[in-house]
């Protein structure tokens, strides 16, 4: 049998599933006990009883100066600004996408800007955002929705166009206007393609946040980062990263079980 058809039994999934995590996990504990063993004193990589106990104080005591327990405090200033961000960006992206991909008029239009905007890098947008918004919390969730929106906008009009057209020759056949064919044709096949466009957003947004977050920000994962960095706290710092990454693989797990419990016949489609 050729190699490419022989698939992993369930069990065999797990181990291949884990087996990346853990070679991870022991080379870097090999690297640090290494490294530590030749200066106790070393903090490029610190062990995980480093990383524990820093982890227990940032997450579990109370910060003398605020009160808060920061790792907590921080996590949720991020998840406000990256949500709401999204949140914009996808209202956006579902209203724009349908109607440029839909409408040929607006499509001729506005594809051809779309696609040039999508192509600005977002993080030297940034300095404009500072200057006209202020540092609060509207340059941080202006970024993220310049950041994702004109990405989710493009694909969304490809899969728009995408759509089988003797599927809307026979639905305007039966008499359906042009809004009862956005609303009853390409809608529904339109939200579990957002939904993939939205994970494929996550990376990018958390990348804009902790930028964001980095440089003009009093609380969030990202400001942390960079306060602690000053002190070399590699103890503190990879915990965080490892938080963060763990965060956005969480946010990519649900969006993808809600997608393949809201929509079944997209599972199936896209397994055909």
């Amino acid at each position: 049998m050729r190699v490419i058809n022989r698939h992993p039994g369930r069990q065999a999934r797990q181990i291949l599933t884990a087996l990346p995590f853990l070679a991870a996990v022991i080379a870097y504990c090999t690297a640090s006990a290494i490294r530590l063993a030749a200066n106790s004193e070393d903090r490029l990589l610190p062990s995980l009883g480093q990383m524990t106990a820093a982890v227990r104080r940032m997450a579990f005591s109370q910060d003398i100066a605020s009160g808060q327990y920061l790792l907590l405090s921080d996590t949720a200033m991020s998840l406000q600004r990256l949500l709401l961000g999204l949140a914009i960006a996808v209202g956006i992206s579902f209203a724009v996408g349908i109607a440029v991909g839909m409408v040929p008029y607006l499509r001729r239009t506005f594809v051809a800007f779309i696609a040039a905007f999508s192509m600005v890098p977002p993080l030297a947008v940034l300095p404009i955002l500072f200057i006209a918004v202020g540092i609060g919390e509207t340059a941080k969730v202006t970024l993220i929705v310049i950041g994702t929106a004109p990405f989710m906008i493009r694909d969304l009009i490809m899969r728009v166009e995408e759509l089988p057209r003797p599927q809307l020759i026979k639905v305007q056949t039966l008499g359906a206007t042009s809004w009862q064919i956005a609303l009853r044709v390409v809608v529904p096949q339109m939200l579990p393609r957002l939904i993939d466009a939205l994970r494929l957003s996550l990376g990018p947004a958390w990348l804009y946040l902790i930028s964001a977050e980095a440089i003009a920000a009093e609380s969030g994962l990202g400001y942390r980062i960079f306060l602690v960095r000053r002190y070399f706290a590699m103890d503190v710092i990879l915990p965080y990263v490892a938080w963060i990454t763990l965060l956005a693989f969480l946010f990519d797990a649900l969006l993808r079980v809600f997608q393949r419990r809201a929509f079944p016949w997209f599972a199936l489609e896209y397994m055909r």
